[in-house]
């Protein structure tokens, strides 16, 4: 097996076993907070992988670079504030990995300023930190499509009047048929890695204030 494969297979485990815990956790955790604990009831307010890992989502990670994870339960009725309440749920996902992109950004350029470039494993631990951060955005931008089961569905169904509402769910399937097709002839690909690179560049200027104290360090 090449190196880059095995980097990559690497890569994608430690994202199942983290980002995807943590983009589920947090769906559960501010639905708790806002009064539905069906997540709670469920086993879901965890971070073991196993209770949220869904397989065909998983499988989408490891062959086309973008996953879900089994979407946490929800029940909007037992929200103060349906609508807004499943807007502010929806949303937790997807600022999970946003977050955790943020703080991955600040060890990668830590590891650039410090690390022996001359080792392999100096090179493979920087290609590892940077190809989890670049799959953090990809997954927040990715589950903000309003596609079923992603959270975008979530977010669009909110703001739809009832009727739509049932037409979505009642063709829920369908699109997550669809969904699939378009990872696989890869049409989602170039505006996602587009959206990405505008990510990146975001939190490389935002945490400039890092490379000016890694300067004064070094």
């Amino acid at each position: 097996m090449k190196v880059e494969t095995l980097i990559r297979y690497l890569t994608m485990a430690i994202v199942i076993v983290t980002a995807f815990p943590i983009h589920e956790l947090a769906h559960a955790l501010v639905a708790d907070r806002l009064g539905d604990h069906t997540a709670r009831e469920q086993g879901r307010l965890t971070m073991n992988p196993f209770a949220h890992l869904d397989l065909f989502g998983t499988l989408a990670l490891l062959l086309f670079g973008f996953g879900w994870a089994k979407p946490v339960p929800i029940n909007p009725s037992h929200f103060k504030k349906p609508k807004r309440d499943l807007v502010l749920t929806a949303l937790a996902g997807p600022l999970s990995n946003l977050c955790l992109a943020f703080l991955l950004m600040i060890v990668f350029k830590v590891y650039l300023s410090f690390a022996n470039m001359g080792t392999t494993a100096g090179i493979v631990f920087g290609q590892v930190i940077y190809t989890i951060l670049w799959t953090n955005l990809m997954l927040a931008l990715f589950n903000l499509l309003p596609v079923p089961p992603l959270d975008g569905s979530q977010l669009f169904q909110a703001v739809l009047p009832l009727r739509a509402r049932m037409r979505m769910v009642k063709y829920e399937k369908y699109f997550y048929i669809a969904l699939v097709l378009l990872l696989y002839v890869g049409i989602l690909q170039i505006p996602l890695q587009f959206l990405g690179n505008a990510l990146f560049q975001g939190l490389n200027w935002i945490t400039i204030p890092v490379d000016v104290l890694l300067q004064l360090v070094g």
